[in-house]
């Protein structure tokens, strides 16, 4: 079968620079890394796959060869494809530097050890929960506590899976290895395929007489509270990762992570812009046309606040540091309080009489005080011309 143009397994066009290039490898990386899809034999090659087209393009020599002559040039004149057959998964990735910005997989060595093969048991799956705060937790933050279903460490064989610890033996597949390695010879060469040994799962080692309370899994259903501490100022959609709070893993695997995910309840008074908060006032047509003292709800309480007379309705009053406190920050944000005039739907004799002698007046005629402030400019204009 022909090998795949390199471009088309990066995904990329062949004016991509080096940041375009690296940000497509890591991309694939991260989808197809062996480690995040243990039953999928297409990703590992894929994975290497993707490994050398990077290789190969990244560096300018390689790439120019590539470029002219295809993969046959780059058997000739000194340089050769990158062979990542027989290659272990962090070796690749030691290759090509700090692309990836540290660890892109959750703790890159997990489920392996530094040669290769498979440490311990296996990691525990990862837990979503979705928390649910109120506008004034996240303001100040806040200390929950969970409890949820998950999977435990077995507390009669301390997780091993096994009776006791002379029950371990050498698994006799891959003779305490881990790896199954299977041989493809073809008219390009040989090639080694190596995968986690089937029977151990990677281990090295199997086990005689199993532990009866969680049958050799070393973990058993169970349930558990767990403390979440909510920092000031986060948002919607944010979330926290608590390692280690997880499903316990399968014979002694480390413990996945319990991912927070917040979501923002709407608040009865409040609407949220930012680090700031935003209260609709409602007050009366003569109290914004006279002034006058009203008391508003904050995040901690209520607070009074001056309207003063002429106040025009859509004002924005602010209150300092009344709003939420800046996430990874000590700086509050502030309270804005929109002022809105109420105009009543019904009135009696009495106040319609009241209102048409209102309309009358000189000072409820929005086009003569229109009138009067340009007259006013018009008059001051002239002063300094």
């Amino acid at each position: 079968m022909s090998k795949r143009d390199y471009y088309e397994v990066l995904g990329v066009d062949k004016t991509a620079d080096t940041d375009a290039l690296k940000k497509a490898y890591r991309k694939l990386a991260m989808k197809y890394h062996p480690d995040r899809n243990p039953d999928d034999p297409d990703a590992e090659k894929k994975f290497k796959e993707a490994a050398e087209a990077f290789d190969v393009l990244k560096d300018p020599n390689k790439r120019a060869r590539y470029d002219r002559f295809g993969h046959q040039g780059m058997h000739s004149g000194g340089f050769s494809e990158p062979d990542f057959q027989n290659v272990d998964f962090e070796d690749i990735f030691s290759r090509f530097g700090d692309i990836f910005g540290g660890d892109i997989f959750g703790g890159g060595q997990r489920g392996r050890s530094r040669g290769g093969r498979r440490s311990v048991g296996i990691p525990g799956d990862d837990m979503k929960i979705r928390l649910k705060l109120t506008l004034e937790e996240i303001a100040f933050g806040a200390e929950k506590k969970l409890k949820i279903k998950k999977f435990t460490k077995c507390s009669s064989c301390k997780g091993t899976g096994a009776e006791t610890d002379s029950d371990f033996m050498t698994c006799g597949t891959c003779n305490g290895t881990g790896e199954y390695r299977q041989v493809s010879r073809t008219m390009f060469g040989s090639f080694v395929n190596v995968q986690p040994c089937p029977t151990c799962n990677g281990e090295g080692r199997t086990i005689r007489n199993k532990c009866k309370t969680c049958s050799g899994d070393g973990r058993v259903k169970g349930e558990e509270t767990i403390t979440v501490k909510i920092p000031s100022g986060v948002s919607n959609g944010n979330y926290l990762t608590l390692r280690g709070q997880g499903n316990a893993g399968y014979r002694g695997g480390e413990s996945g992570s319990v991912i927070v995910l917040i979501e923002e309840e709407e608040h009865e008074y409040f609407e949220r812009d930012g680090d700031n908060i935003i209260y609709d006032l409602q007050i009366s047509v003569p109290d914004a046309i006279l002034g006058t003292e009203v008391e508003v709800p904050t995040l901690k309480g209520k607070a009074k606040l001056k309207i003063e007379s002429g106040t025009q309705p859509g004002k924005l009053l602010r209150l300092r540091e009344k709003g939420i406190t800046g996430l990874n920050s000590s700086t509050r944000g502030d309270q804005y309080v929109r002022v809105n005039v109420f105009i009543p739907a019904k009135i009696d004799g009495d106040e319609r009489e009241l209102l048409q002698t209102l309309r009358e007046s000189e000072h409820f005629d929005p086009l003569k005080q229109v009138e009067s402030a340009n007259g006013f400019f018009s008059r001051l204009k002239n002063i300094f011309s």
